[in-house]
């Protein structure tokens, strides 16, 4: 979130200097991490995002159950083959029987690991995508403002230098309009120009 909002910073210093001179520089700030956290479509892709972990890993533990009972047949057959009453027949019968379960069991591991590996990059890849578009989406919000009020200059004071320390350490109250913003984004009726963004991170099922 940072890096993406830092960007926004970088434009803002590409204002001319000349207004300070002047002193008719117009100067704003807004909160941006908070904007993001208190749009509503932020707290609707979170919940899309996490029904689309939820399906994956119920598919996941399908598979891992499904695992887990062809484990217990080789334990099974295994335990047979042992068995001083068994004939040399039954042994060999059981014996291929095994050698095919180990066979399968192998390439059902092999899916496993395929599918967790994947779907957790879709996952990934969609959170992603919908974060991004929900940024936009405040950015332009904020342009709007900009526009509206001839701002200058935009700073963020969610935004931490280098160093760890505010890019804005202090700012005059009227300065400030992350509610306008936010009051802006959730209003009701407002056209979706964007899809949806998460804050969650990608969880990655465990191996069985």
């Amino acid at each position: 979130m940072k890096k993406l909002l830092s960007a926004a910073l970088v434009a803002s210093l590409a204002f001319p200097l000349s207004g300070f001179a002047q002193g008719s520089l117009k100067i704003g700030t807004v909160d941006m991490n908070r904007a993001f956290k208190e749009y509503n479509k932020t707290k609707d892709a979170e919940k899309k995002i996490n029904e689309a972990k939820d399906a994956a890993k119920k598919e996941y533990d399908e598979r891992a159950d499904g695992y887990k009972k062809a484990l217990d047949e080789i334990n099974k057959l295994n335990q047979q083959l042992e068995t001083p009453a068994l004939s040399a027949d039954a042994k060999t019968q059981k014996a291929k029987e095994r050698d095919e379960k180990i066979t399968n069991i192998k390439n059902m591991e092999r899916e496993i690991n395929e599918f967790r590996q994947t779907r957790e990059q879709q996952l990934q890849q969609q959170a992603l995508r919908m974060r991004e578009g929900i940024v936009q989406e405040i950015t332009d919000v904020v342009m709007e403002k900009v526009k509206a009020n001839s701002m200058d200059l935009v700073l963020d004071k969610s935004g931490m230098s280098l160093n760890g320390v505010p890019l804005v350490l202090y700012s005059r109250e009227n300065a400030e309009f992350t509610n306008d913003i936010i009051s802006a984004l959730n209003k009701p009726g407002r056209a979706e120009a964007a899809p949806a963004a998460s804050a969650s991170p990608v969880a990655s099922p465990k191996k069985p």
